[in-house]
C-alpha cells in the first residue's frame, strides 16, 4: 500500500482549508488508528471499540459548524491488510448559501486486501444559493470492501425553503487494480424546472445513494433489500454491480430513507460480514 501523504495547499486568509489524514492498520486481532493529522477546521474523536478490537469506530468533527463558500475539504483515509473500520459523522453537515464562490470537498480513500471501510456520514442540507463540489475516490484491492451511504436534502425544507438557485456537483468513482467498478456524476443546478422535473426531484427535496463493492451479489438479495422498503413518501431502487450493489432514494423523508439504509446495511452485515449492526453511538435519532 502506498504510504500516507501530506496535503499542502496555498490558500487566501479567506478560506478554509481543512484537512485530514487517517491511517488504520490490523495488528494482534485490533485495528489501531495509527494517523491522525488534521488542520482545522477538522478533527477526529479519540477511537472507540463498542464492537470489540476488530473495527475501530471515529467519529469525525467539522468544528466550525458549516461550509461556506470557498471552502475546502481534503480527506485522505487508508486502511492496511485486513483492517477494518466505521467512520461517521455526529451531526448534519451544512452548506450555506454563498456569493457564487464554490466550496469544494474531495475524499480520498485506499483500502488494501482484506480491509473493509464502512463510510457513514450523517446528512448533508444544501441551502438555497449554495455552490458546493464534492469528489470521492476509493481504490481498492483485490478482497477489500466499500460501503457507503450519503443522504442529501436540498433546501431547509422544514422551514420551506427550496433550492432555488445555486449548484451542486457530486462525482464517486470506485476503483480495483484499475479497472473502474463504479462512476456515478451528479449535477444539479437550483432552479423551478430541477426541482419539479421527473428527470430532477420531481417535487422531493431529499435524495440518498447506499453503495456497497466488494463481493459479488445473487439477485436474490438483490429481492430482499427492495422487500426491506417500508416508507410510505418516497421511491426506491436496487441495482447489482459485477461486485456488489447501489440503492437510491428519492423523497421527502430524512427518516425514512435513514431506516430504510439502515435496515440494508444491517442484512448486507449480517449475510456477508457475519456480524451484527453496531449503531455509533453518536447518532441522535431514531434507528428503527
Amino acid at each position: 500500500m502506498n504510504q500516507p501523504h501530506s496535503v499542502s495547499l496555498d490558500i487566501t486568509p479567506n478560506e478554509w482549508h481543512g484537512i485530514l489524514q487517517l491511517g488504520f492498520e490490523y495488528r494482534q486481532g485490533r485495528t489501531h488508528l495509527i494517523r491522525n493529522q488534521g488542520q482545522a477546521p477538522l478533527k477526529v474523536q479519540r477511537p472507540f471499540y463498542p464492537e470489540g478490537d476488530e473495527v475501530c469506530h471515529s467519529v469525525i468533527m467539522h468544528t466550525a459548524g458549516g461550509v461556506v463558500g470557498g471552502d475546502r475539504l481534503t480527506f485522505d483515509f487508508r486502511l492496511s491488510e485486513n483492517s477494518k473500520a466505521l467512520i461517521t459523522t455526529p451531526a448534519a453537515s451544512k452548506i450555506y448559501r454563498t456569493n457564487g464562490d464554490e466550496a469544494h470537498q474531495t475524499i480520498t480513500m485506499n483500502l488494501a486486501e482484506g480491509a473493509c471501510l464502512e463510510w457513514l456520514p450523517l446528512d448533508a442540507i444544501i441551502f438555497n444559493r449554495a455552490f458546493y463540489r464534492q469528489e470521492m475516490r476509493v481504490n481498492l484491492a483485490p478482497g477489500a470492501n466499500w460501503l457507503g451511504w450519503e443522504v442529501t436534502r436540498f433546501g431547509r425544507s422544514a422551514s420551506g425553503e427550496r433550492f432555488l438557485s445555486g449548484n451542486w456537483r457530486s462525482r464517486t468513482e470506485v476503483w480495483q487494480e484499475g479497472k473502474p467498478i463504479w462512476i456515478d456524476r451528479q449535477w444539479l443546478p437550483g432552479s423551478e424546472e430541477t426541482l419539479e422535473t421527473p428527470h430532477g426531484l420531481a417535487g422531493c427535496p431529499i435524495v440518498g445513494s447506499f453503495v456497497w463493492v466488494g463481493q459479488s451479489v445473487e439477485s436474490e438479495f438483490v429481492e430482499k433489500l427492495r422487500s426491506l422498503w417500508a416508507g410510505s413518501s418516497g421511491e426506491i431502487g436496487v441495482t447489482r454491480l459485477s461486485i456488489g450493489l447501489v440503492c437510491r432514494y428519492r423523497g421527502h423523508s430524512s427518516t425514512e430513507v435513514r431506516r430504510w439504509f439502515i435496515a440494508v446495511w444491517e442484512l448486507i452485515r449480517s449475510s456477508y460480514f457475519q456480524r451484527p449492526v453496531c449503531i455509533p453511538r453518536v447518532w441522535q435519532f431514531d434507528t428503527r
